[in-house]
């Protein structure tokens, strides 16, 4: 469920601005009618008469109504966005040093902030929630103490901040991707089978494993693509395919050739809690459309993660089935590909003949 927002109204505005409330930065500036400036909720600016003051959903809007922002505005949105950066790096701290999950409740009092400003705060700031944080960093921790051969699963699991065996294997198969002892084991329990074709944008390798579709890669070597899987997957068994399965990369290409058939593949994806946001709205934009980095920051509910999506993007290792191609910056340049700025472009170009 949603949580509603606390700034609708004007009065709320208001309230926010008279406290100045850090966590109202960003989700409305209110100007002065009588000096003509405008600023941050948390502008430490002496404060004017309520009837003077206007609300605007943004700098933009404001500045289109003829405020201009002030010089004291511009200060305080710096300190302010230091302050704020301050705030949730604090809170990663404590999430990191915690021996167990900390509630919300728990990190909102540690860090003096209702829960409601730390959620809405860290989500801005991070592209994350608290509780993503917390367990993208656990799988990131497990993952390392599994990695040791002088560590026991037992303690591994407790000292990446589980408190019991069985709270870790509900949660094992999306930190890993597999068991722990198959992990340990050097992902002996994971198999994943592939093929290597030729299409029109050159070599094309698909790979999946027991759940779906785990990497579409494209180049100009196959060898290298065999390569890029094998260092994706260091750990799996990797076995080539048989001619049942060359129907399902005949599939991709076809794809590939004529965007307009669809393509509906179960897909494998693993990646932080944050790279699955995007990667889930980057299969939401129709072929023959594209959306900025920005766009799609404003889309997952966080707009200032610009730059975190953009590398959510550069890790994506199934093109085309999520497709990253139809992302670009602002001004409609295309910016990177990983599989090369030529190939993004003639996807683009087939995607609006679909």
């Amino acid at each position: 469920m949603n949580t509603p927002l606390v700034y609708e109204t004007e009065d709320d505005r208001w309230a926010a601005v008279q406290a100045r409330d850090a966590a109202a930065d960003g989700q409305f500036v209110y100007a002065v009618r009588t000096t003509g400036v405008y600023g941050q909720p948390s502008s430490n600016a002496r404060l004017p008469k309520r009837e003077n003051v206007a609300f605007f959903d943004s700098a933009e809007a404001a500045e289109a109504a003829g405020y201009r922002c002030s010089r004291r505005a511009r200060g305080d949105q710096t300190s302010a966005m230091a302050e704020r950066a301050a705030v949730v790096a604090r809170a990663c701290r404590l999430i990191e040093a915690a021996q167990t999950h900390l509630s919300l409740n728990v990190l909102a009092a540690e860090v003096g902030l209702s829960p409601f400003h730390l959620h809405r705060l860290f989500k801005t700031e991070t592209g994350l929630t608290p509780k993503a944080y917390s367990s993208a960093y656990r799988a990131g921790k497990l993952r390392g103490e599994l990695s040791s051969a002088d560590t026991s699963i037992t303690h591994a699991i407790y000292d990446s901040g589980f408190n019991s065996n069985s709270r870790f294997y509900e949660a094992s198969a999306q930190l890993l991707g597999m068991h722990a002892r198959d992990y340990r084991a050097g992902g002996a329990g994971a198999v994943i089978r592939f093929a290597v074709g030729q299409c029109s944008l050159g070599a094309i390798l698909v790979a999946q494993s027991q759940r779906g579709i785990c990497a579409i890669l494209l180049g100009d070597c196959p060898d290298r693509l065999v390569r890029d899987l094998q260092d994706q997957f260091p750990k799996a068994e990797i076995i080539g395919c048989d001619g049942e399965f060359e129907q399902l990369i005949a599939q991709v290409v076809g794809f590939i050739e004529a965007p307009a058939t669809g393509l509906h593949l179960p897909l494998d994806v693993q990646g932080t809690a944050f790279q699955e946001r995007v990667w889930r709205a980057l299969r939401e934009i129709p072929p023959g459309t594209t959306a900025s980095y920005t766009e799609i920051a404003e889309r997952i509910g966080s707009p200032k993660a610009v730059r975190a999506v953009a590398r959510a993007c550069a890790a994506n290792h199934i093109a085309v089935a999520i497709p990253c191609h139809r992302v670009v910056r602002r001004d409609g340049d295309l910016a990177g590909y990983r599989w090369g700025v030529d190939r993004k472009r003639e996807l683009l170009r087939r995607d609006a003949q679909a």
